[in-house]
C-alpha cells in the first residue's frame, strides 16, 4: 500500500490523539496497512508506536516466537489486549492502534468508547472486502496463521459492516 493510500486513509491533519481501530479477515493486509501507515511516521515515532501504541490480540498467542494459537486463552487474551490498549490511551499516546480482526462490532466496541471517552479521534479501518469471494480466497491464500478458506468464508459471513 503507497503512503498516498495510508495518508488519505488518516490525513496529516491529525488530531494530537488518534485512536486506529482495524477489521478485516485473517490475511487481508490489516498488519501491512499498520506497518505502512507507522513506516510513514518517521522512525523517532514510528519506534515509540511500536513500542507503547500497537496492540494485537495475536501477539498473546507467541511463546518463544512461535504463534501458538489456544482456543481456551482467547478470552483472556482479548481482555489483556483491551486492557494495554485502555492503558495506553490514559497514557496519552499520541497515536494507539488496534490490530485485530474485529469481525463483530460488539468486539471493538470497548475499544471505540475507551478512545472516545479519554478524548481520542477514533477512525475504523477496514481493509479489502470481507463479502467478496477473491478477496476471501487471498486472505486464505496469504493469512500467516494458516486459516482455512473454510473459516476464513464462515469469518466473511459473520462480518458486520
Amino acid at each position: 500500500m503507497s503512503k498516498t493510500l495510508v495518508d488519505r486513509a488518516v490525513s496529516d491533519a491529525m488530531p494530537i490523539k488518534l485512536a486506529i481501530i482495524m477489521r478485516g479477515l485473517p490475511g487481508s493486509g490489516k498488519s501491512y496497512w499498520v506497518e505502512q501507515f507507522i513506516n510513514s511516521k518517521g522512525m523517532e515515532q514510528a519506534n515509540h508506536i511500536r513500542q507503547h501504541g500497537l496492540f494485537s490480540t495475536d501477539r498473546y498467542f507467541y511463546q518463544q516466537g512461535q504463534y501458538r494459537f489456544n482456543p481456551q486463552k482467547i478470552g483472556q487474551y482479548h481482555q489483556a489486549n483491551l486492557t494495554a490498549f485502555i492503558r495506553a490511551l490514559a497514557r496519552n499516546e499520541p497515536i494507539v492502534i488496534c490490530d485485530n480482526t474485529n469481525i463483530a462490532k460488539w468486539e471493538f466496541m470497548a475499544y471505540e468508547a475507551a478512545a472516545e471517552a479519554l478524548g481520542y479521534q477514533v477512525k475504523v479501518v477496514l481493509v479489502g472486502d470481507p463479502d467478496d469471494d477473491q478477496h476471501q480466497q487471498l486472505c486464505a491464500q496469504r493469512n500467516q496463521h494458516h486459516v482455512s478458506l473454510v473459516h476464513i468464508q464462515k469469518m466473511a459471513q459473520l462480518f458486520e459492516q
